[in-house]
């Protein structure tokens, strides 16, 4: 399951590409609902930062 590090600023590049809506961003920093992730990893292979751990 992914988890966000430190590196993240909050872009919101990785929200943008769930498909199931499971990351937001808030005061400045994403956050993954893990209970509507389903593991796709499509946000760590977007997330310029790299601040997406899997």
């Amino acid at each position: 399951m992914p988890t966000i590090n430190d590196k993240c600023f909050g872009c919101g590049a990785c929200a943008a590409v769930c498909p199931k809506d499971a990351i937001t961003v808030e005061n400045g920093k994403a956050i993954i609902n893990k209970k509507k992730c389903n593991n796709c990893k499509q946000c760590i292979e977007v997330c310029f930062a790299k601040a997406i751990d899997e």
